[in-house]
């Protein structure tokens, strides 16, 4: 059989998550571990399986297929035993008994989202048109618990700046008896509406989306206790000076939250009691502003209180108020609690991230070794670890029990048609992580290469990593048609410490623009001969594609062309949370806004340009693309833009994927004046 060129390979397995096993959850006595997989590497139809730790064997619980869906089942939801599994699939809402196979649907009026199982197994609360509801195990009792006093007025879900900025996409949660949640109202009137529209299909009418601009109002949210004896309880705390609901949860100590400031610059976290009265169990300030980490806040069993705290340059685990990790391991996320066990993830080296656990008799300790980017969950014993590393871009999983053989969770993914193999670099004073791919049998003394610069360069991802991903594999594919793709990772790129993160306060422009310029300077003094710096182009997608415009308009004099894929041209047009982190309220600092604007700076634009855009994007709308290019034309600046018809952020059509790529490549060719 031919093996698929990289570009079909991407679209037919969806980057490489297609087979993969997510979503891991071992039972309560760690004899079974649940997960969704597909059947095959490009198989979109994921299954619930369970895996029994004994023997290895694997059980088909539910499949997609058999219940009449043509769409896979994305998330579950268990009781505390982990016997019972919930989950929506093609508008239906259905239960699985994970140990006898048995799956039925339990009749609700509509289409369900994010159904929760109660811990007893005995209820689901799920969200239908904006209410909260309830419905039995055993499909009696559907009724609304909560209901949307108008529209644009929602119980029971994230808001859209919890979801994207926060790591909170849950809006309710049960408490540990099931008599009652803990549920967010979401009021999305205030937000500024916007529209996406397909000007390919003019009958379609445009889609209205809500969307909290930077120094605008933003939804308001407020938490309920809701009991299943119809009470309906407000939670209080200072919402004028505390907006942002940043955590929730329900544990056997009691309902609780996180809430935020606008400015981003303090975050209490609260206990709340029965009559929704709310006390302070844990304060947190910062200058720039507090980093938020998934899994934070926590409790043990104990009630202690787990959180971060920035000290020096480390951000540590602390437990109670104090810091149990060394300094130089920054903590990244808290997995989960097991008695007075904590599982998280940190690194010592930003280009790898290790699964640690911490607990008050063994202080932390390390559980995964080797280069790659390691994460795991663990429950009555039963550890799964996963491990991303090269070759492996949708990760390997190993399920660990003491005294018993590793097993494998079977991954069903395709290999990558060609394995990339970046080397990785420290470059320049500042030691910039970067990855270096080189073609296919490249030998010294080939002479100079033509350079594609290929980064992220921002706050929210790494890309130099020994993690694999799939977006490596595209750095090597650029690198396999005869260019040198250089990859690095700048100021304010996770992983480095607090005062690494907020060097870019008030500034997302220049120093991650400075340090592209820089790493690049540097990997040609360390790898001199290698790299043709009069041909020098660059390419990036949402910030990354910011990057890239960036870098041509105000560097033409090292960057030569650049691919600007879904760029955030003017950060006034972005979301409230993220912008106002790094650059403040925009009424406050205009200059930091105007400063970063492309939109203003496209008078100077002296090379090529290419900008993609999806049409149905709701992250970057389409105007930020359409108003730089607006602007170039204004100032007479020639430069080519690609829209995709109905294609949000990240590009899923398998046509649009497989020929994007090919598209670029063409671009760079041409503008670079290669054959």
């Amino acid at each position: 059989m031919t093996t698929p060129s990289l570009p079909r390979q991407l679209a037919r397995t969806r980057r490489f998550t297609l087979g993969v096993p997510v979503q891991p959850e071992p039972s309560p006595d760690g004899a079974t571990v649940l997960f969704l997989r597909g059947r095959t590497g490009t198989d979109p139809l994921a299954c619930l399986w369970a895996l029994d730790t004994a023997t290895g064997a694997e059980r088909l619980v539910a499949d997609p297929a058999a219940l009449g869906a043509d769409e896979g089942i994305a998330a579950y939801s268990t009781d505390a035993t982990g016997t019972l599994a919930a989950f929506a699939l093609a508008g239906a809402l259905w239960l699985a008994d994970t140990a006898d196979g048995t799956v039925r649907a339990v009749p609700v009026p509509g289409p369900p989202r994010d159904p929760r199982l109660d811990p007893t197994g005995r209820r689901i609360a799920y969200v239908l048109g904006g209410a909260l509801r309830v419905v039995g195990a055993d499909g009696t009792d559907d009724r609304p618990l909560a209901e949307p006093e108008a529209e644009d007025v929602a119980y029971g879900l994230a808001e859209y700046v919890a979801a994207a900025e926060m790591y909170r996409d849950r809006g309710h949660w049960w408490s540990p008896d099931g008599t009652a949640l803990l549920a967010t109202r979401v009021d999305d009137r205030p937000l500024t509406r916007l529209f996406l529209a397909d000007p390919s299909d003019p009958h379609r009418p445009p889609l209205a989306v809500r969307y909290p601009l930077a120094g605008t109002a933003n939804a308001e949210v407020s938490l309920r206790l809701l009991g299943l004896d119809g009470t309906d309880t407000e939670v209080r705390w200072d919402r004028a000076a505390f907006e942002y609901l940043t955590a929730a949860g329900w544990d056997a100590h009691g309902p609780y939250a996180a809430v935020q400031s606008r400015d981003q610059r303090t975050v209490r976290t609260l206990a709340i009691g029965p009559d929704g009265a709310t006390r302070v169990l844990d304060e947190r300030r910062d200058a720039h502003w507090i980093e938020l980490l998934p899994g934070l806040p926590a409790r043990t069993a104990g009630g202690a209180l787990v959180d971060t705290a920035d000290l020096g340059d480390t951000r540590h685990l602390t437990v109670d108020g104090e810091p149990v990790t060394p300094p130089g391991l920054q903590l990244r996320a808290v997995l989960g609690t097991d008695g007075e066990q904590v599982l998280f993830t940190a690194s010592d080296e930003p280009t790898e991230t290790h699964l640690w656990t911490y607990g008050p008799d063994t202080g932390p300790r390390r559980l995964s070794g080797g280069p790659g980017l390691h994460t795991g969950v663990r429950r009555g014993g039963t550890l799964v670890l996963t491990t991303r590393a090269p070759g492996h871009p949708g990760g390997r999983s190993t399920v660990l029990r003491e005294g018993r053989p590793a097993l494998p969770l079977a991954s069903r993914a395709e290999p990558p048609a060609r394995t990339a193999a970046p080397e990785l670099l420290r470059l320049g004073p500042r030691e910039l992580r970067a990855a270096l791919f080189l073609p296919a049998g490249h030998r010294p003394g080939d002479g100079p290469l033509p350079v594609l610069l290929d980064p992220y360069g921002g706050p929210a991802l790494q890309k130099a990593t020994t993690g694999g991903f799939w977006w490596d594999q595209v750095s090597q594919w650029f690198a396999d048609q005869g260019f040198a793709v250089l990859v690095v990772d700048g100021r304010g790129t996770p992983g480095r410490g607090p005062r690494w993160d907020k060097t870019i306060h008030g500034d997302k422009a220049e120093p991650a623009l400075g340090d592209q310029v820089e790493g690049l300077r540097a990997a040609d003094r360390l790898r001199p001969g290698l790299l043709d710096l009069d041909r020098v182009g660059i390419r990036g997608w949402s910030y990354g594609g910011y990057l890239a415009a960036l870098a041509v308009l105000r560097r033409p004099d090292v960057f030569h062309a650049a691919s600007a894929g879904a760029a955030p041209t003017d950060w006034r047009f972005y979301d409230t949370h993220w912008q106002e982190r790094f650059l403040g309220h925009p009424d406050e600092y205009p200059e930091h806004y105007d400063g970063g604007s492309l939109i203003a700076e496209a008078p100077k634009l002296s090379r090529p340009l290419l900008l993609i855009q999806g049409l149905a994007d709701d992250n970057v709308h389409p105007a930020h693309t359409l108003r730089l290019s607006a602007a170039l034309l204004a100032a007479g600046r020639p430069h080519e833009v690609l829209p995709l018809r109905a294609t949000g952020h990240q590009p899923t059509d398998e046509a649009v994927v497989e020929h994007l790529l090919t598209h670029e490549l063409h671009f760079l060719r041409r503008s670079l004046g290669l054959a």
